[in-house]
């Protein structure tokens, strides 16, 4: 919460890079082909302030976001007055059973450091969802802390050894830049489903292979040919289970048993 609150603005994060634009492009179109027809209730658990909550009413589901951190909420009413939102902890939901057609977790589970926490918090998803529904996460992929800092420069005496104790554990150590954090290996996204009684998740690699390539920062009129290209080896290797772990983020998908 301090993070977010203090430290860190969300709201561009989707908007202000490259990289931040690719995710946002490529998680918009998985769900577009994942979720039902609209009008669908969606519930977006994690939903910071917004920046799928507003393009999914728009296309005429009814969303009900919540988030831990009470700016993200106010901001996702604020910008988008046809969302309804409020404060709440992915683990424990004040929601009744079966209210939504699809539960979105598009943040929490990379913030849960414990096992138990990201299947609790799986747990609510099912419970929240009706039978047949959709339950759709985002993780972090284990090789993209490291990958992005080698990237940018700051790998150094100083931040490797928290960075190899992070590619050994998924726990992330703060001095990287990054809040307290954990990173999936594609094999323990499935597990945790498993767990929570989400059999048979599908995984999707959100950024595919190619994220690193792409310039640190630049404006949209700066995503040119190279930016095309990325954009479309990640569709076109988006099942590959032998590169998924190179996206950014995982998304995974699951439905609900009858």
């Amino acid at each position: 919460m301090r993070y977010y609150t203090d430290v860190f603005v969300e709201a561009d994060r989707l908007s202000r890079s490259p990289h931040g634009r690719l995710e946002a492009l490529r998680t918009r179109d998985l769900l577009a082909g994942l979720l039902p027809a609209a009008p669908a209730t969606v519930l977006d658990v994690g939903g910071g302030p917004g920046a799928h909550a507003g393009w999914l009413a728009d296309a005429g589901h009814r969303v009900h976001l919540v988030d831990l951190v009470p700016a993200h909420a106010a901001a996702a009413r604020q910008a988008c007055p046809a969302v309804t939102a409020t404060v709440g902890d992915a683990r424990r939901l004040p929601l009744a059973d079966r209210c939504a057609d699809a539960t979105l977790l598009l943040g929490p589970l990379y913030h849960l450091t414990d096992r138990a926490d990201r299947i609790a918090a799986l747990g609510e998803a099912l419970r929240l969802t009706r039978p047949g529904g959709l339950v759709v996460t985002a993780t972090i992929s284990r090789h993209a802390p490291l990958l992005d800092l080698i990237r940018q420069g700051r790998v150094d005496d100083r931040t490797r050894p928290a960075l190899l104790a992070a590619y050994a554990s998924g726990v992330n150590d703060p001095v990287s830049g990054f809040t307290t954090a954990y990173f999936h290996r594609p094999a323990e996204v499935v597990d945790e489903f498993r767990a929570a009684g989400l059999p048979r998740p599908e995984l999707y690699g959100i950024e595919g292979p190619l994220w690193p390539l792409l310039p640190l920062a630049g404006g949209p009129e700066t995503d040119g040919a190279l930016f095309a290209e990325v954009l479309r080896c990640a569709a076109l290797f988006e099942r590959d289970p032998e590169v998924l772990g190179t996206s950014a983020h995982l998304l995974a998908t699951a439905r609900t048993p009858a």
